[in-house]
């Protein structure tokens, strides 16, 4: 249902993902803002949801390792806790200032009022990158995969992952002791993924193919085999598969964010130290915030880091006489 003008809310989170959720905590929980949370999928949880909720996360603070998707479990029992209004299956489509300097926000379904807009977006629209080569894209969803939802579908299986970043690695390590065994297919020598990772990634049982290409995909209602080149050598090299599992990263667009004005640098909305973007009012943290006077990090834990900055200066934004740092939350009485 659509906000009248006189519903407003202190702050409105558009995104669900883990720097959403925490946002939402911190909003509604430690500084007692009126906050709304707008999801554009059906469900919280963002990427660690849609991409990987099956993957283990090792950088969180305080938990040595934890799915994905326990982690989105945990964070959403954190926010909800404090009963923020949660919107979900509505994709922003439009912010404008209307009087008074209260911020519309136009969703494809309603529109919603807020005096401070936090966007937690992660990459943005995004959409995995694909081959492009009809000779895979044929077995799409028959055994060539581009996320995964439950890795145990992987059971006794010969599978194959291609990439060289975080996400290829990862899922090797995940699937080297559930699947019967796991190929993992890089174009360079070099990886993109934690340094730790790769080292592991070294010395576990799964076959590296480097620097090797997916050529083409043979089957017959589903994969069957596929056929790899060196890009080196020119050597071929017919592998049989049940399952490829492609991880060649995501197109990410930015070009909504564009038409609401906001300044883009790096694909990723330009903040300042305060997560302030050129729009007042207006805040980003996470994947989708380059900050200009610090380092980029895209860490789940940054994310949580920033998405405390622009609560806290968001409450100063509406309320000039609150202190930008709340204090301790043990000294809070919750």
């Amino acid at each position: 249902m659509s906000d009248s003008p006189s519903d407003v809310y202190d702050t409105t989170i558009i995104g669900a993902g883990p720097t959403g959720l925490f946002a939402a905590f911190y909003a509604a929980g430690m500084r007692g803002m009126k906050t709304k949370i707008i999801e554009a999928m059906n469900q919280v949880g963002g990427q660690l949801t849609v991409l990987y909720p099956e993957k283990y996360i090792y950088d969180v603070a305080g938990f040595p390792k934890i799915l994905a998707k326990d982690l989105v479990r945990q964070l959403e029992i954190q926010a909800m806790t404090y009963k923020p209004t949660l919107v979900l299956g509505e994709r922003v489509v439009d912010l404008k200032y209307t009087d008074g300097n209260i911020i519309q926000l136009v969703t494809d379904k309603n529109v919603h009022y807020s005096k401070t807009v936090i966007i937690c977006a992660g990459h943005g629209a995004f959409m995995p990158r694909k081959l492009n080569n009809p000779e895979v894209d044929r077995f799409e969803g028959r055994g060539v995969y581009y996320q995964v939802s439950d890795r145990w579908e992987f059971r006794g299986k010969r599978v194959m992952i291609v990439g060289g970043g975080d996400s290829a690695v990862d899922w090797a390590l995940n699937l080297k002791e559930i699947a019967e065994k796991v190929i993992l297919v890089h174009r360079r020598p070099q990886f993109r993924a934690h340094e730790g990772s790769v080292i592991e990634l070294f010395h576990s049982p799964v076959e590296i193919m480097i620097p090797y290409e997916v050529k083409s995909a043979m089957g017959d209602d589903r994969l069957r085999a596929v056929q790899i080149f060196n890009n080196k050598t020119g050597e071929e090299k017919v592998i049989e598969v049940d399952a490829l599992i492609l991880q060649l990263g995501h197109i990410v667009d930015l070009s909504l964010f564009k038409k609401w004005g906001l300044d883009i640098e790096n694909n990723a909305i330009k903040v300042n130290g305060k997560m302030e973007t050129n729009l007042p009012g207006v805040y980003a943290a996470g994947d989708i915030a380059n900050p200009t006077d610090s380092i980029k990090l895209n860490l789940i834990v940054t994310g949580f880091a920033q998405a405390a900055i622009a609560v806290n200066v968001a409450k100063n934004y509406i309320d000039p006489k609150s202190s930008i740092y709340p204090g301790h939350s043990s000294e809070r009485r919750m």
